[in-house]
């Protein structure tokens, strides 16, 4: 079965079968020594740069700032939820997220 990941509206929702799942203007838990130097980042997601998936785990590519320390920029693959069945499962939004810096999505 195909599933359509799309970035949509100049970055601002993620769209799995062309049904907005996932916004922007959410705080996110990561756990991104990249990023920044705070223990845990809680990023105020502005943008999404980039879709994908690896495997069933769907993964986004974000611009934000770190709301603790003020660094912003563009995170590595973030995962956001998984394709079970066709259908989209959102990552709960209370989990702590730890980017990966790999090329794929």
């Amino acid at each position: 079965m195909t599933t359509r990941l799309r970035v949509l509206d100049d970055g601002a929702w993620i769209s799995v079968n062309d049904d907005r799942k996932v916004r922007v203007s959410e705080l996110w838990r990561l756990d991104a020594p990249d990023f920044c130097e705070c223990a845990l980042t809680d990023l105020a997601v502005e943008n999404f740069q980039a879709v994908g998936v690896d495997g069933a785990t769907v993964k986004v590519r974000v611009y934000g700032q770190c709301i603790a320390c003020g660094e912003s920029g563009t995170t590595g693959w973030i995962p956001v939820g998984r394709v079970r069945g066709g259908s989209f499962v959102e990552i709960d939004r209370d989990a702590v997220r730890r980017p990966t810096r790999s090329s794929d999505g």
